[in-house]
């Protein structure tokens, strides 16, 4: 009897086993398969249509199909990126030399806007907008007072040229409504350009955009014509911007032929940039800034001037952005930023920073504070498995920035809590600002550095300063020692701010600064 119930069991269990064959057989006939391969785009638009045609809601095309296309992008490099239509008109507009507006810059000291500076030969000039006009109104909105965000205010005063918009403003006390037709607003590339001495020029460039070339060139022959026969170019903070500027800029210093840069891609060739010798600034003495701020196309530039020894680079580890991107637009004004290429320097290195893990990308420069680059030299991770040469023998590494010539660590000796304290209240800018309203005159008549120099130092602001800061913000140092410590840096940043307010506007504000400023000085040291 069990001999034939064991027989009985595995007739039984074929059974079953051929009937569930059969069962998955119809059930798979029954399913419509989609035939697709693991390298097949076809894939994504079958979801996107099955979806489309079965999803239990209306789908919201737009947003899902965005999200698709900032998914993709984010398996790739960190700056292949979308762009909305606004993200995309804002990054042009920065980098376009011009935008359409009224022209005036402005801070946001307490919670009104406060206007620094009027664009000269732009609408608000035109029409009689001051420094120091304190922002109230833009058309019927009440922006003053009520905590508006700064990037709204922008938003409301930029408009297509030829549009009109009433910015209401207080001024000495008077309520007076402009009416301004916005215009064509020049961008400046160059944020400062003057003489440090006889023979030594300072240049702050702030981004590549298109005119950058142009201001570059105009600002140095008036330098050349002041004398100067050394520049210190600073690059710090610039995240790049256009190539081709950074590859006319580069042309400026270097003797013919001389290679700038090359690209090279998967589906792009390489291709050599070198230096045509034209350059009205290839006799100059040269000293570069950089810092962790520094990306892109002042790569490009330090990297050039650094591997034809052409140069001294001073400062901190640069950004490590070598990739290169081209654009594409949609016609809804959305587009793309896609990676094409990586350029590399004149001796080979690809100064691109690894980007395996996006999180690691992202926190990179936490990371060099966390793990002391930026206090010490010897603290720098290199990939040191190639070694690069400059074009006098000079060892250089790539992947991950510019190495400085002279490394300059981050100034720490100012933060003691007065100086903290100031900084988290602005109390500095709106000291300046308090100090333009009741000096209005005195400062507007300021047309020289020498005698802004002169006005500052007699004017007794470190009185007034700290008065500003016990009455109206409550702070004040523990004791004399302690405003001994802060008094150097803290009553240079003062002079900055106030000298930003008299005619000679940003070049009185980085001249003063550069006295507290440990890269600047390291530079002139070395020259």
């Amino acid at each position: 009897m069990r001999r034939y119930s064991s027989v009985w069991v595995a007739l039984f269990g074929v059974l079953v086993g051929m009937m569930a064959m059969l069962a998955l057989q119809k059930y798979n006939e029954s399913r419509s398969l989609l035939r697709v391969s693991g390298n097949d785009w076809r894939k994504l638009n079958l979801v996107l249509q099955t979806l489309d045609d079965n999803y239990v809601d209306t789908i919201p095309r737009k947003d899902v199909t965005e999200a698709a296309i900032v998914a993709a992008l984010g398996r790739l490099d960190p700056h292949s990126v979308y762009l909305p239509p606004a993200d995309l008109e804002e990054s042009e507009t920065q980098l376009a030399g011009n935008f359409d507006g009224i022209g005036i810059q402005f801070n946001v000291p307490n919670d009104t806007a406060v206007v620094l500076e009027v664009i000269p030969g732009g609408p608000s000039e035109k029409i009689g907008l001051q420094p120091g006009d304190r922002i109230l109104r833009v058309d019927e909105k009440n922006i003053a007072g009520v905590k508006y965000p700064q990037d709204s205010m922008v938003r409301r005063m930029r408009g297509p040229s030829g549009t009109k918009v009433t910015i209401t403003v207080l001024r000495d006390g008077v309520v007076t409504p402009f009416e301004i037709t916005r215009g064509k607003i020049p961008v400046n590339s160059v944020d400062a350009a003057f003489m440090v001495d006889d023979t030594t020029g300072y240049l702050r460039l702030g981004k590549f955009a298109r005119t950058t070339y142009k201001e570059v060139h105009t600002a140095s022959q008036k330098l050349l014509d002041s004398g100067m026969k050394s520049m210190i170019l600073d690059l710090r903070d610039n995240s790049g911007g256009f190539f081709d500027q950074a590859l006319y800029l580069s042309d400026l210093f270097l003797e013919k032929d001389a290679l700038i840069v090359y690209l090279e891609g998967r589906h792009r060739q390489r291709q050599d940039y070198s230096a045509s010798g034209k350059g009205i600034l290839k006799d100059v003495g040269l000293t570069v800034l950089i810092n962790e701020g520094s990306a892109s196309s002042s790569e490009i530039v330090a990297g050039a001037i650094q591997d034809n020894d052409r140069g001294r680079i001073v400062g901190r580890r640069s950004f490590g952005k070598g990739l290169v991107q081209e654009p594409l637009y949609f016609t809804d004004g959305s587009g793309l930023r896609i990676t094409v290429a990586r350029y590399h320097t004149p001796s080979g290195r690809c100064i691109q920073k690894p980007y395996t893990s996006s999180e690691d990308y992202a926190y990179d420069l936490y990371k060099r504070y966390t793990d002391g680059e930026m206090l010490s030299a010897d603290s720098i991770k290199l990939d040191k498995s190639e070694v690069y040469r400059t074009v006098g023998g000079r060892e250089v590494y790539g992947g991950g920035g510019i190495v400085p010539d002279l490394f300059v660590p981050v100034d720490t000796t100012r933060a003691t809590p007065f100086y903290i304290a100031c900084n988290k209240k602005a109390t500095a800018m709106r000291f300046a600002s308090a100090w333009f309203d009741s000096h209005k005159a005195e400062l507007k008549s300021i047309e020289t550095y020498p005698a802004l120099l002169s006005y500052l130092d007699r004017a007794g602001l470190e009185k007034a300063f700290l008065y500003f800061a016990k009455t109206r913000d409550g702070l004040a140092p523990a004791d004399a020692a302690e405003w001994n410590e802060d008094k150097p840096y803290m009553m240079t940043s003062v002079r900055a701010l106030v000298g930003r307010y008299s005619r000679l506007g940003d070049n009185a504000f980085y001249h003063l600064y550069l006295g507290i400023d440990n890269v600047y000085e390291a530079a002139r040291r070395s020259l």
